[in-house]
């Protein structure tokens, strides 16, 4: 092979490569056109369910749940048609305090006896182009209850380091803990309102 073929090939995969590169950093889009409908599987490594709660008034309490997994059908031609299912491990709580953590997964979310907390859509409105509001039920506690979360769709692209496409979402929700018989302590200790903030990266399933 002589040095010009040599250095064009070179040059090609080089050229190539850097596409490839710009194609996985490049700003996510929010183009729904551009994107793949389908089944997608949450990156959990990438994405986190924490939730606040006020403390005497004078606090939000802040924690989270450290195992979540979540399957979506993303409708690209109709988002409204789209369908999630979300679990998270109740006994996955997490507070930087092991000892109040077991007091949560035994006395408060009842782990041992419900140990998956789910939410399942049934009906998804768009309120803008990037915005919308996912009902669906929710399963706390060993009770069910119809639940909506505000959803915000930060856009897709091509994540190059796992080598799929990817989907990035954010979503609040806020449920009283008195539905769910979480909990006995006084609302002036303990606040009734949960804040549950979630933070959800998917990748296309193939």
């Amino acid at each position: 092979m002589n040095v010009s073929l040599r250095t064009k090939i070179l040059a090609r995969n080089l050229a190539a490569s850097a596409a490839f590169l710009l194609t996985g950093c490049a700003t996510p889009t929010t183009e729904l056109a551009q994107l793949p409908s389908g089944a997608w599987a949450l990156d959990a490594a990438h994405s986190s369910v924490t939730w606040q709660v006020r403390h005497m008034g004078l606090s939000l309490y802040t924690a989270r749940f450290e195992a979540i997994s979540a399957s979506l059908n993303f409708d690209a031609d109709d988002p409204t048609a789209s369908q999630l299912t979300a679990i998270i491990e109740a006994a996955s709580v997490s507070t930087g305090d092991p000892d109040f953590d077991d007091v949560l997964r035994e006395s408060w979310l009842q782990a041992d006896r419900h140990p998956q907390i789910t939410f399942t859509s049934t009906r998804i409105e768009q309120t803008s182009d990037t915005r919308g509001i996912v009902t669906g039920m929710l399963s706390l506690n060993g009770r069910q209850m119809e639940t909506s979360m505000q959803v915000e769709f930060y856009g897709g692209l091509y994540n190059f380091l796992e080598g799929r496409n990817a989907l990035g979402f954010s979503g609040e929700m806020t449920i009283d803990r008195s539905d769910f018989n979480i909990g006995n302590l006084p609302t002036t200790i303990v606040g009734n309102e949960v804040y549950i903030h979630i933070e959800a990266e998917f990748l296309q399933q193939e």
